[in-house]
């Protein structure tokens, strides 16, 4: 309960705050940044939530409190560290494509604002 607790305040955080980096990336398209982020929050859920069921299954049930705390602690910190990894993944992954895609979208409004100059110079 504590790792699906974890999963979604981290899917909670990320997306909220990363909606800024996104559109950035996105060339400050705005419908696009938000629709990436709603696709990677689902995206992260579902790699998460079943990372968690799967694990469940793996380990010896403790036979006293030190015992489960420590199987606890073992099945969280497996969590955070494959959130942890996501993160840095899906980070690194929207930077390199992110900008990429930025970058085609500022070249396309620049060619389409080219394109309107010069029908407005042979309109005129």
């Amino acid at each position: 309960m504590v790792s699906i607790a974890l999963t979604v305040w981290v899917a909670r955080t990320l997306s909220k705050n990363g909606i800024v980096f996104l559109i950035d990336c996105f060339g400050h398209d705005e419908v696009l940044a938000r629709s990436t982020n709603h696709l990677l929050v689902v995206g992260f859920y579902l790699v998460n939530l079943g990372w968690i069921l799967l694990t469940l299954r793996f380990g010896s049930a403790p036979d006293s409190i030190a015992e489960a705390i420590q199987f606890l602690s073992s099945k969280i910190g497996l969590v955070v560290v494959v959130l942890g990894a996501m993160h840095f993944f899906n980070m690194n992954a929207i930077a390199k494509f992110g900008r990429k895609v930025g970058q085609w979208l500022r070249e396309d409004a620049f060619s389409s604002d080219q394109g309107r100059t010069i029908e407005n110079n042979a309109l005129a």
